[in-house]
């Protein structure tokens, strides 16, 4: 991975920080990202300092805030004239319904609908940066998941993990159109199942345990620097081998529908259209 620049969402802490650990071991320049300034200085050195790998920043954004994602782009941009790999890594498990400083439902906002936004606009450069990769991390639970248009921000009803499964499928969904999109332009998208691991988003959603931070992590790091997947695209992942999807995902009516209401959402008046 060395001369590669990767950028992972929501790694301060848990299966993200352990996926910039990792990736910094292997000789990347890793950009750590989270919500909050202290914690994310304190990742990078820790990273810096356990991998000895001094290629390592921090960047500073509230993913349930558009104006916050926007300038997260503009701050790597300014700061690093290539990016290989995005790594959208960042997710939040609400028990209780929350809505952004944009209106909108939190779980949402932040799991689905700022990977969208981000990827969209960090989407130039890593084109010309390619061979280059968005790596989404999804959840089994997707396969349970269901977007419901008539009430999309579970103004009627809400279930925190309802919506965390809907805007899991919202990233397969994501995933699978995107990589439609961007055939052909050296940018590859796949998703991910992390599988079960021990985490707050875990504890917090199920009350369960599960495997290691660096089992956790494996997949990610595996998708985001492995060779064997540089032309593979448009797949969903819970070994270092596709697996089927939700059959939701493979209904490209749904998957346009939800780009389109999510690029107004966002308010992208011209998303990528390959």
């Amino acid at each position: 991975m060395k001369d590669r620049i990767v950028l992972i969402t929501g790694s301060t802490d848990g299966i993200g920080k352990e996926t910039a650990r990792q990736l910094a071991a292997q000789g990347a320049t890793v950009l750590v990202h989270g919500r909050d300034a202290r914690r994310c200085e304190a990742a990078r050195d820790d990273i810096r300092q356990t991998t000895g790998n001094p290629d390592v920043d921090s960047f500073v954004a509230d993913l349930s805030s558009q104006q916050q994602v926007r300038q997260l782009a503009a701050d790597v941009l300014a700061r690093y004239d290539r990016l290989h790999v995005l790594l959208n890594n960042a997710g939040v498990i609400l028990l209780q319904r929350q809505v952004t400083e944009d209106g909108l439902e939190t779980s949402f906002a932040v799991n689905h609908l700022a990977p969208f936004l981000l990827t969209h606009l960090l989407l130039d450069r890593l084109q010309q940066s390619a061979p280059a990769r968005v790596v989404t991390v999804s959840s089994t639970v997707h396969h349970d998941g269901r977007i419901d248009f008539k009430d999309l921000q579970a103004e009627r009803r809400y279930n925190g993990v309802v919506a965390y499964k809907a805007a899991k499928l919202g990233n397969v969904l994501f995933t699978l159109e995107l990589a439609e999109r961007l055939r052909g332009s050296g940018v590859t998208a796949n998703c991910l199942h992390p599988g079960v691991v021990s985490t707050k988003l875990l504890d917090t959603g199920w009350g369960w345990t599960g495997v290691s931070l660096a089992q956790g992590a494996a997949l990610s790091v595996y998708l985001a620097s492995s060779p064997a997947v540089e032309p593979v695209t448009g797949q969903y992942f819970e070994q270092p081998t596709p697996y089927r999807a939700s059959s939701q995902a493979y209904d490209v009516r749904l998957r346009q529908k939800l780009w389109q209401v999510s690029a107004e959402l966002v308010g992208l008046a011209e998303p990528v259209n390959g």
